[in-house]
């Protein structure tokens, strides 16, 4: 449906503030990716096998995942508690929601716990995510 009129003022200022979240995702992504490539940039300037900067890389990416695991499963427990849901849909929805957002799984998750857990949702009471619907 095409909206007539303005637009509300309110819509406005989410889908800005969405993009400034964004922005800043991106940009946080671009200095983590920077650094990463520097890092690696160096190993092998010092002269280290690629075989060790492959092994060092791959910890690291299971370093990454082990910090961004509580906030996913934290995450998951509020879509289970606002969907009535098992874990796993809990899971399929959020992957799901990341998948048409274009947004990591770890992002989406720690914005989601950052919501509920601002004093604003405590007097809100909007749910946090779109409800999708369980039998789609």
């Amino acid at each position: 449906m095409i909206q007539k009129g303005p637009p509300r003022h309110r819509d406005l200022h989410d889908a800005l503030e969405a993009a400034r979240r964004e922005h800043r995702t991106q940009a946080q992504r671009y200095e983590e990716t920077k650094a990463q490539l520097q890092a690696v940039y160096e190993c092998f300037e010092a002269g280290r096998s690629q075989r060790e900067v492959l092994r060092e890389s791959a910890v690291a990416r299971l370093q990454a995942r082990l910090e961004s695991w509580p906030v996913i499963e934290q995450a998951k427990g509020i879509i289970m508690a606002e969907q009535r849901c098992g874990p796993q849909e809990a899971f399929d929805l959020l992957r799901r929601e990341c998948q048409r957002a274009h947004v990591e799984v770890r992002v989406l998750a720690a914005q989601i716990v950052e919501q509920v857990a601002s004093p604003a949702a405590a007097a809100s009471a909007r749910p946090v995510r779109p409800a999708a619907s369980k039998h789609a």
